[in-house]
This record gives C-alpha cells, sequence and structure tokens, in this order.
C-alpha cells in the first residue's frame, strides 16, 4: 500500500509541524514538482487532499504524480484559490469532484451531514473516502477542539473490530501516517460528518 504525506520527508513532518524545522529546508522538496523551495513551503501545509488523491492513484491507477503537480492542476479547476491578501483556501470539493472526474475518470459525490457509519459498509467495495477530520487525529487520545480541517485516505475496514483504515498526510510516526486503525467512535469524534467519496473499482 502505498503512503504520501503532504511534506516529502515524512520522517521531518514532526519538525515541520512543531516549528523545529522549516518546510523550505525539506530535502526532498524537489520530488513534490515545486518551481523551487519558496513554492514548495508555501503550498505543502494545505495540500493533504492532494496527498490523499496522490495515494488513492497510486493504489488504483498505478501513477504517481508529484502532489504539488496535482496541486495546480486542481487549483485550474478552482479547487484551491488565492484570496487577496494571498492565503489559500481549499480544498473545495466540489471543483476537486470535477477535476477528478475529467482528469482521472473516477467517479465522486461531496458527502455532506454523513456520519461515518454512512459510509463504513462501502469501504473495501469499491469506494474509498477523503474524510474531514480534525488534525489531532494523529494523537487519538486527546479531545479535539472541533472536527474537521483536515483530510485522509480512508480506505478500507477491519469487520471484525468494526474500524475505518486510513492514511494520514500529516501522521506524525509511522503508527500515525499509515494503516491507521480507528473506531467508529474514535474515528467521529474528529469527523466533520463530510467529506469526498470516491468509487476506485
Amino acid at each position: 500500500m502505498h503512503y504520501f504525506g503532504q511534506f516529502e520527508s515524512r520522517e521531518f513532518i514532526p519538525d515541520f509541524l512543531s516549528g523545529k524545522r522549516h518546510p523550505a529546508d525539506d530535502p526532498s522538496w524537489q520530488t513534490s514538482g515545486a518551481a523551487d523551495q519558496n513554492e514548495y513551503a508555501r503550498w505543502c501545509s494545505h495540500i493533504c487532499g492532494m496527498a490523499c488523491l496522490k495515494m488513492l492513484l497510486a493504489q488504483w491507477r498505478n501513477i504517481t504524480i508529484p502532489t504539488i503537480e496535482l496541486t495546480k492542476q486542481c487549483q485550474e479547476y478552482g479547487g484551491y484559490t488565492i484570496t487577496e491578501d494571498g492565503s489559500i483556501k481549499g480544498l473545495i470539493y466540489r471543483p476537486f469532484v470535477t477535476y477528478i472526474g475529467e482528469k482521472f475518470s473516477l467517479h465522486a459525490e461531496v458527502k455532506e451531514h454523513t456520519p461515518i457509519e454512512g459510509i463504513y459498509d462501502l469501504l473495501g467495495h469499491g469506494y474509498v473516502y477523503l474524510a474531514s477530520v480534525h488534525p489531532s487525529i494523529r494523537t487519538p487520545e486527546v479531545t479535539p477542539p472541533k472536527q474537521g480541517g483536515h483530510l485522509v485516505y480512508v480506505f478500507d475496514k477491519d469487520d471484525r473490530q468494526r474500524e475505518v483504515i486510513f492514511h494520514n498526510p500529516s501522521g506524525h510516526t509511522a503508527a500515525s501516517q499509515e494503516n491507521v486503525h480507528a473506531s467508529l467512535e474514535d474515528f467521529s469524534r474528529f469527523y466533520a460528518n463530510r467529506g469526498v467519496l470516491i468509487k476506485v473499482t
């Protein structure tokens, strides 16, 4: 199973998150598809959704496209916008759905007001889910201040334990990055009841 983080050097993600290391100093920034370190540093904190898409395409289409390249393509469809003050807004779901439909022939739909139980039965049966969760899901023992704000790639489930299985593009340890298992109850504490459901088979 392919894992890609929203930062190129997954081993340094905890340093990027804590501010101990600046993203422009990521030694692998060039593999992102960014034109330079500044472009990479500007975008990498905003592209959890593109990292999820990169993992999906690697798993289901056997193609690997640099994350910033995906971001620029998505931006052309309106999936990301830049405001007058220069801040980045996105991922915007509906333009993203159009983008992956036209570019990769992936049928997707935006889900809102949808508990994870409403997605669970589809997992492992031709569907994956980009779920909006609070980024503190990397430390599930904490109580999140709110729900949503970050996307994780939910690609399977464990029926014996009734858990979802996902990759987290900003996990801070190997265990919180890939093949993360979470009970529906625990996942729901972080989950904003929205996301993008994608048919892959």
